[in-house]
């Protein structure tokens, strides 16, 4: 895989890039984990959207959005966390996560990152950082925490 990172502001974004993450999203937080969400919540419009592109397939493979403070909490956020089947086991989730804490760090300063993680990835976040604050709860269907950083 041949993957550059870059990150856009919503106005930013081409339709084919919005149509590829918005996909991914699909593909991911509805079909494969069959869970029927209204994804689509109006934050896209607030944040820069972090895009791991990979130049040999043309597709958008890794994807976080960067939401600033205020918008979900006081803090500063990562949300929708994602990574195609076609590129797991290959480390390129640690890197989106890297690379997103490195963004919020570079638009907010050294702000705290508050994030709702899906309770099975608990100590995939804790590796970067993260602690849970508070007991697990439902959304969706899903269990999850949240986490600060």
């Amino acid at each position: 895989m041949n993957i550059t990172w870059y990150h856009k502001h919503f106005e930013e974004l081409n339709t084919r890039e919005l149509y590829q993450i918005l996909q991914l999203r699909n593909e991911v937080f509805i079909v494969e984990q069959n869970c029927p969400f209204q994804d689509l919540d109006d934050k896209d419009f607030d944040c820069r959207h972090l895009i791991g592109f990979d130049n040999d397939s043309q597709k958008i493979l890794a994807y976080t959005r960067i939401v600033p403070p205020r918008v979900s909490y006081e803090e500063a956020s990562i949300g929708r966390v994602v990574t195609s089947p076609l590129a797991r086991k290959e480390g390129i989730g640690k890197e989106l996560m890297q690379k997103s804490i490195e963004l919020v760090e570079e638009l907010y300063g050294g702000v705290s990152i508050k994030i709702g993680a899906q309770f099975y990835l608990k100590k995939f976040y804790e590796s970067f950082g993260f602690q849970q604050i508070e007991n697990v709860y439902l959304e969706d269907g899903i269990e999850h925490i949240l986490m600060v950083k």
